[in-house]
């Protein structure tokens, strides 16, 4: 499941990263995230956001806590991946 976690997690950063450069930076629907991207750049907050949430997901995983890290994995898949799919592509 931390594997699947990790995926959804990537996949999330660079959709969002194509999403934000597509469309600007209101598309964000995080605005903590929004704010981060505005102040060090796309690239960086993404990647130390995506870094943080891997970091916390591996350290559930170690916790054995993996029904945590599936429903987080699929939370990111609904509310994340899912709609940038369909924002970007439909």
């Amino acid at each position: 499941m931390v594997v699947a976690f990790l995926l959804a997690q990537a996949c999330d950063g660079v959709l969002t990263y194509v999403g934000v450069s597509l469309h600007g930076l209101d598309i964000e629907g995080n605005p903590l995230l929004g704010w981060l991207m505005n102040q060090v750049g796309h690239g960086a907050a993404l990647a130390a956001a995506k870094m943080v949430a891997g970091g916390l997901g591996i350290a559930l995983h170690l916790a054995a806590v993996h029904r945590v890290v599936a429903a987080l994995a699929a939370f990111y898949l609904v509310v994340a991946v899912v709609p940038w799919i369909v924002i970007l592509f439909f």
